[in-house]
């Protein structure tokens, strides 16, 4: 094949692959818009499902209780795995290491329904010993923050390989304690990895409803959840508003993410060159 069929095909595969991930999506959000109850039946244009969706306390709880619990699990996420990610790049031999290793990167690949019913399990012999805790809020927020830890360790793990250790040593050598190297040289540059962890395992935790359904107790229903006990008796169109919602949500913090990242990356590499430039001179 020449170099234009080759373009052609690669542009052509392109365009089919971004149809078959967000022509769904697309769907949906124009359908959020439909007037009619029949959610593959376009009517006319509306807001009427955006205005059941504002009188509709049962999902609106359950967004929240989903945003409380994602914005928890997330900062704790990052806190365990930032230090994971510290404790297997920093320093290489250690007792335990390999068992560390290997447990944080197991819920990676283990399936939600027996990380789920493995800590239900756990939560109940610990309730029937102890008399808490209860299931609900701080049970659903373990389970999530269990899962998170392990993406935000390997996000982390990744941005670690790529720092120079020389910038660390440098400053040691020009008098810095441990804990400056780490607020002025380390955490800087771990900023933008930090970031994504955060919206990665905010993500997750937003839209686990496995996980959820084995750790929720009585009052305690996130939006997934609902979404899936509604979506078993009949689609709803006010489900479609409320996805809509998410997506813009979503794109805009995805967006604004990209951009921080990118410019955080630039400035970076210009203190870098200045650095160097200051340093040969």
């Amino acid at each position: 094949m020449s170099n234009a069929s080759n373009k052609i095909f690669a542009k052509a595969w392109m365009v089919i692959v971004y149809l078959f991930l967000y022509l769904p999506i697309v769907t949906l959000v124009v359908f959020s818009f439909n007037d009619s109850k029949l959610v593959t039946v376009w009517s006319h244009a509306s807001f009427r499902w955006y205005t059941a969706l504002a009188q509709d306390s049962d999902l609106i709880s359950a967004v929240l209780l989903s945003l409380e619990i994602a914005g928890l699990s997330a900062l704790m996420s990052v806190f365990f795995g930032t230090f994971t990610a510290f404790a297997l790049n920093r320093y290489k031999r250690f007792q335990g290491r390999t068992l560390l290793n290997s447990m944080s990167s197991m819920p990676l690949v283990m399936p939600d329904v027996i990380v789920g019913l493995s800590l239900l399990l756990m939560i109940v012999s610990v309730q029937n010993w102890l008399g808490f805790p209860e299931r609900g809020l701080f049970t659903i927020l373990l389970g999530h923050a269990l899962l998170g830890t392990a993406y935000a360790a390997v996000v982390v793990t990744s941005r670690l390989r790529e720092m120079d250790s020389k910038l660390d040593e440098a400053a040691m050598d020009l008098g810095c304690k441990p804990l400056q190297v780490f607020t002025l040289i380390t955490f800087p540059l771990l900023v933008p990895a930090l970031v994504s962890a955060f919206l990665l395992t905010f993500t997750l935790s937003f839209d686990d409803v496995v996980l959820s359904s084995f750790l929720s107790g009585p009052g305690y229903s996130t939006m997934p959840m609902v979404i899936f006990s509604r979506a078993r008796l009949g689609l709803n169109p006010t489900i479609n508003a409320v996805a809509t919602v998410t997506i813009a949500v979503v794109t805009i913090a995805v967006i604004a993410s990209s951009f921080y990242t990118s410019h955080q990356e630039r400035k970076r590499k210009r203190e870098e060159a200045q650095a160097y430039s200051d340093t040969n001179k």
